[in-house]
């Protein structure tokens, strides 16, 4: 009796979850090309300009120390025949100092978490942030779920046209004109 029960209730369970009603819903998914919409953006473009000449004087200074070492070391070569055994250690030793120090200040500035790193962090941040918000204003508008960047490392092996969103986000950010797009039926 109880092995009847157990069928009739096993069967009353299975049509009870088979006719249960379920919404299914699939993730709606979009990508943008974030290289593209950056290069488009004035900001960006200021902020890139401004790194490449702090990037410019930087590297002239770290050239002037490698220089510097680099003298002091044809300058030994000239004079090492003149030199004492222990002269040659001192020598040999400050220029062993000086290329450490210039090591040292070039990681110190293009090294990792170093000054460019810091001043690109720095100035990218604001930049950053409008991006982030006209995709998010266009990925709530658009009800996307999910919004890659194929500019990035993920690798998109296809990608439909009509999920590209990158027109959508230039122009949240009043960067193209509604006469100025390809019209791809994401609109």
């Amino acid at each position: 009796m109880k092995i009847m029960h157990y069928k009739y209730y096993s069967c009353y369970l299975f049509l009870f979850i088979l006719f249960l009603p379920t919404k299914t819903q699939a993730q709606k998914i979009g990508y943008i090309d974030a290289d593209y919409v950056l290069k488009q953006m004035p900001d960006y473009q200021k902020v890139q300009s401004e790194i490449d000449k702090a990037v410019q004087i930087w590297q002239k200074d770290v050239d002037a120390k490698l220089k510097s070492v680099d003298d002091l070391k044809k300058k030994y070569l000239q004079e090492e025949i003149l030199l004492t055994d222990e002269m040659k250690q001192e020598r040999l030793a400050d220029i062993e100092k000086k290329e450490q120090e210039a090591r040292e200040y070039q990681r110190q500035i293009f090294g990792y978490q170093g000054q460019l790193f810091n001043k690109q962090n720095e100035l990218m941040k604001p930049v950053q942030e409008q991006l982030y918000k006209a995709v998010a204003k266009v990925s709530r508008q658009k009800k996307i779920q999910i919004m890659f960047d194929k500019s990035a490392d993920l690798i998109m092996i296809y990608h439909e046209p009509r999920h590209d969103y990158t027109e959508d986000v230039l122009r949240e950010l009043g960067l193209l004109k509604e006469d100025n797009t390809n019209n791809n039926g994401n609109n």
